[in-house]
């Protein structure tokens, strides 16, 4: 492969430039007329609309106090309604909702388009926020201090002017704050790489520093525990996606850093009195070698005592994985992957006959799901044994339900049915990669499915970042493609979490190749099992996952129909100097080094393109505000195609950051668009 040359199309990467905007004026509104034009658009995006903007979604809801909290968007609030309810207000069949901030309103008001971000409540009052509101959707947003007794900003009160970056409480008067504090304060990913400690009512230039990290790392953050009875401070120092230190701030928060001397490249976190350490690599310590992917629990404060006693709470083998855990108030809630399908266990400490020693005493999950896709979290790990337990798949709608630890959980909450799904059937299959590794795959198949593969069918994938790609109920979905006979699968493929960190590994740098040919050979089997067949074959990925889609154009395209890439990373030469890109090293490598771009330019499709090569129909989709993933990536592949007389479709909206839209009909609309392309060229 020839060494790259000059870049002919640089001038797309300029965001915001005019050249640069215009040419993508032209191609979206090229995309959107010859689309939004097809038969039966306007139907496909009103379903879709209506998905977005239903009245009867789940109103998942953050208990703080005695309120349960939730964010909110619909037809009528596009940008969406924070709001609050009581406890049995939330339980009743109609929530009476009092509304704390109207962002639709809160954007007229300022001429601004305001997305929500997330609010930090001080603790124990919980009457004080810090409010995080993005423009258009950007990572870049801005944090304001708001007052839930008088339902307002608070005139003087804590204020971080938009960058990367966060607020964190202390106490009523005090804040950590990282953010871009002017030249050098941050990291080459483009986050903060300082922590200062911001009393109330003084500059923010006169901030205390805290830690500072180096502008290699990815990022550094300072975060105060406000457990009752467990206050303290810690910084946590983000040295690439996959490794990390974690600090205390000993004394009165105000003296020297201790390292928490866990292996930098494991998870690692506190709770009350506990440390849980969740291993990515193998770790020798204390006459013991706990193996990758176990989760290992220790008493904190033993722990820096130097004392190496720790208790394994999981360890994975050849079919399991730990996917996440929970700590309520008395327990440990283990939710793992067996062949990518979920068991939860309960974990509990206790004392042993005559001991001081604990032991943690394992049962099983009351009321566990058998089937689906399932996630827990704890309602107030403070307070209470109460969890939130979500369960989901392809063909039923989402529930929640609310159990107390040891009790047999209680519906509370459930989704609409937004398609009929009893035409479908959903089954896993193994698909055998180059390397002889077995690959899952999920089907959402036609229960009468015509053995002649004609079905037009849709491969979604990812591949990265240990993320597990999971069954999931999508009215997007279910209206914008299974309606109509058609079927959908998703590929667990490596580079993903699905089998725990030895899955992550396996694709990772000099091996993403690997994740590829998984992709490659579930397409191929779909077609062996005749499913369907190339020219009834589409793919779809995002992000990660663009970059995936991006090498079965240039890699496989004898095996699509078509192709959907958005907010997609393509260029793998100039990805570390776009935006974040740099923090993605650890994921596939640095192309200034000799030796790392020799393996990247094998997976950069920027660069396999290939101008006399026929490539299935894509469409390429992304935002200007993405400021994660730069979309020149999307701008400068689709250029080549088109230069090249190749079928590309290109759209990009203004708003939307590195997602759809931050509208319901901003994110309706492009769906619209990505599934009418589909139809049109596969069926």
């Amino acid at each position: 492969m020839p060494e790259p040359t000059e870049d002919p199309y640089l001038w797309l990467e300029d965001v915001d430039g005019p050249e640069a905007l215009a040419w993508v004026r032209e191609q979206s509104t090229r995309t959107d007329v010859a689309l939004a034009g097809t038969d039966g658009f306007a139907e496909l995006e009103r379903g879709l609309r209506e998905v977005l903007d239903s009245d009867e979604k789940i109103p998942f809801a953050r208990k703080v106090g005695d309120w349960y909290y939730n964010f909110w968007q619909d037809a009528d609030h596009e940008r969406g309604l924070w709001r609050r309810t009581t406890r049995d207000g939330y339980l009743a069949d109609q929530t009476d909702w009092q509304t704390v901030l109207d962002l639709d309103a809160l954007s007229a008001a300022e001429g601004e388009t305001w997305v929500w971000h997330g609010a930090t409540f001080l603790r124990p009052e919980r009457t004080r926020v810090l409010v995080s509101l993005s423009r258009g959707g950007a990572d870049a947003d801005v944090t304001r201090e708001f007052d839930l007794t008088s339902m307002s900003w608070v005139e003087d009160g804590f204020y971080r002017p938009e960058a990367k970056g966060d607020l964190g409480w202390v106490d009523a008067d005090t804040v950590f704050v990282q953010t871009d504090f002017g030249d050098g304060s941050m990291t080459s990913s483009g986050y903060p790489r300082i922590v200062k400690r911001w009393r109330r009512g003084t500059p923010l230039a006169d901030a205390v520093v805290v830690f500072e990290g180096r502008h290699e790392d990815l990022a550094v953050e300072g975060v105060h525990d406000q457990t009752p009875g467990y206050e303290r401070d810690f910084v946590y120092r983000a040295v690439d996606f996959y490794t990390d230190e974690l600090f205390l701030l000993e004394g009165d928060g105000r003296g020297g850093l201790r390292k928490l001397e866990a292996p930098d490249s494991a998870d690692k976190s506190v709770h009350r009195d506990w440390l849980t350490v969740r291993l990515r690599d193998a770790w020798e310590v204390g006459g013991a070698t706990y193996p990758s992917g176990a989760l290992l629990v220790a008493r904190l404060d033993d722990f820096l005592a130097g004392s190496r006693e720790l208790e394994v709470v999981f360890t994975p083998d050849e079919h399991s994985s730990l996917e996440s855990w929970t700590w309520t108030r008395t327990h440990l809630v283990l939710n793992t992957l067996v062949d990518v399908r979920h068991r939860l266990d309960v974990l509990t400490p206790e004392s042993s006959d005559g001991d001081a020693r604990l032991v943690w005493r394992r049962s099983e999950f009351v009321g566990a799901p058998e089937s689906g896709t399932v996630a827990v979290s704890a309602v107030d790990a403070e307070e209470s044994d109460e969890v939130w337990l979500t369960v989901t798949d392809f063909l039923t709608p989402t529930t929640l339900s609310l159990a107390e630890v040891g009790a047999t959980p209680r519906a509370v909450k459930s989704a609409p049915a937004f398609f009929d799904g009893s035409a479908h059937v959903v089954e896993q299959h193994f698909a055998t990669s180059k390397d002889g590794t077995r690959v899952p795959y999920f089907l959402v198949r036609p229960a009468d499915l015509p053995a002649d593969a004609s079905t037009p069918t849709l491969l979604h994938g990812y591949g990265g970042y240990e993320v597990s790609e999971m069954p999931a109920y999508s009215g997007l979905i279910g209206r914008g493609w299974l309606a109509g006979g058609r079927a959908y699968a998703v590929a667990n493929i490596r580079g993903g979490g699905e089998y725990g960190p030895r899955w992550h590994h396996a694709a990772l740098r000099e091996n993403r190749h690997r994740a590829y040919e998984d992709f490659a050979a579930v397409a191929q089997d779909l077609v062996d099992r005749k499913i369907t067949s190339p020219e009834h074959l589409g793919a779809r990925g995002g992000s990660n996952g663009g970059l995936l889609m991006g090498n079965m154009l240039t890699q496989f395209p004898e095996l699509f129909g078509a192709l959907v890439c958005y907010v997609p990373v393509l260029d793998m030469r100039r990805y570390t100097k776009l935006l974040a890109g740099a923090s993605w090293i650890a994921e596939w490598g640095d192309p200034d080094d000799p030796d790392d771009w020799a393996h990247l330019r094998t997976y950069s499709p920027y660069h396999l393109h290939d101008p006399a090569r026929d490539y299935p129909p894509t469409l390429i989709w992304t935002t200007t505000r993405d400021d994660r993933v730069h979309p020149g990536h999307a701008r400068k592949m689709a250029a080549k195609m088109l230069e090249a007389g190749q079928q590309v479709r290109y759209f990009e909206n203004v708003e939307g950051g590195h997602g759809a839209g931050t509208t319901p009909a901003q994110s309706a609309h492009v769906w619209a668009l990505s599934y009418a392309f589909l139809r049109s060229v596969l069926g």
